[in-house]
């Protein structure tokens, strides 16, 4: 990891300390704690230097996004909102736009991102929301639901249809006719600011729409899901060596008939299964990385499969965890309580489980003589 980023790990650790569970419980982060981590670029780490950003890898960045995951899910998701939002305009907005916005998003500026509507979350024929040009504007009109960060963000990314095609539109969170709807007691990461949003009306500059629009609709949620994905799995380490740590704590503390915790078998087997998620869940998350790094033709499928494993290896070792703990772990704010409820979002968002097996399913028949 260069040496930027490892330093950062000490300036989290302890601007973030034992806050994270009144976090949890109030349902909302600091904001002067987003703005700051902003300011230093650490919310979306990969953005190149020239835009101001620390220009990590996908690997650094990765274990950092690990590390802050293993301190507070909530945290983690904003990561993950600006990060795709950075992602996107690196990827889709003209020279003007990433000058612009790229230094606007490492320089303390908050963003969250908007794919899914009632009635469309996969299945991106039955999207609704649109993005058409009138004269020198563009006006936005839709629905999006569970917006990360929306709670915090300064501007919305708004994907949609537009033309012949699709477009991602830039929306201040102040522009008259955006609504935002906070959701109301979500089940994990309560302190990410999960909103629902709607536009009516909504009328922005044709410079807020990235390249102008036209793009390929698939092209263009499969680019921002990709690095979405990317992000999560790594989270997703982070949850895992939250619960072995966690665990591996109370099992060396914690007597039961007259021998401690660690000296049971079955108590061990659970602590070898953790493990075994926290090494199988990092290994193929470099290998993803690597491949994003390289940009290899297959860096979007092992996104998939990195969200796929890690997220499953997460949810599997937080319940294993509150197991272990007993009592001491079934109590609301306690690491692996959250942990519990936190990892089972991640095996619903950015593609389910099951969305998840049909593009591997696919792959494999892709690859197959």
């Amino acid at each position: 990891m260069p040496e930027q980023l490892a330093d950062e790990h000490a300036f989290v650790g302890e601007l973030v300390g034992d806050r994270p569970d009144a976090w949890d419980r109030s349902g909302e982060l600091p904001a002067d704690l987003l703005h700051k981590l902003g300011a230093r670029g650490l919310l979306c780490a990969e953005v190149p230097a020239s835009y101001g950003g620390l220009g990590a890898s996908s690997r650094d960045n990765g274990e950092f996004t690990a590390y802050v995951g293993s301190l507070c899910s909530s945290l983690r998701s904003i990561m993950t909102s600006q990060g795709i939002v950075a992602h996107t305009i690196q990827r889709f907005g003209d020279r003007s736009q990433r000058r612009q916005f790229l230094a606007e998003l490492t320089s303390g500026k908050l963003a969250g991102v908007g794919f899914s509507e009632p009635a469309a979350g996969s299945d991106l024929s039955a999207m609704q929301t649109r993005i058409q040009p009138e004269g020198d504007t563009f006006v936005v009109n839709g629905e999006k639901k569970w917006l990360t960060g929306s709670r915090y963000a300064d501007f919305l990314l708004i994907l949609g249809l537009g033309g012949d095609g699709a477009a991602a539109a830039l929306i201040p969170t102040d522009t008259p006719g955006l609504h935002i709807d906070l959701v109301a007691d979500p089940m994990g990461c309560r302190a990410a600011g999960h909103a629902n949003v709607r536009l009516d009306d909504v009328r922005i500059p044709a410079a807020n729409v990235l390249g102008g629009g036209g793009q390929s609709l698939p092209m263009l949620f499969t680019t921002a899901l990709s690095y979405g994905r990317m992000s999560i799995a790594w989270g997703c380490v982070g949850i895992i060596r939250a619960c072995l740590n966690a665990a591996a704590a109370h099992a060396k503390s914690r007597e039961q008939g007259g021998v401690l915790l660690s000296e049971h078998q079955l108590v061990r087997r659970h602590l070898a299964e953790l493990l075994i998620a926290e090494q199988s869940s990092t290994r193929v998350c470099e290998h993803a990385s690597q491949a994003w790094d390289s940009a290899s033709p297959d860096m979007a499928v092992q996104a998939v499969l990195a969200k796929h494993v890690s997220a499953g290896h997460a949810a599997r070792s937080a319940a294993t965890a509150v197991q272990l703990l007993g009592s001491a772990g079934a109590q609301d704010g306690h690491v692996v309580a959250r942990a519990y409820r936190d990892a089972k979002l991640m095996e619903l968002i950015e593609g389910s489980n099951e969305i998840c097996q049909l593009i591997l399913a696919e792959h494999a028949l892709s690859i197959s003589g």
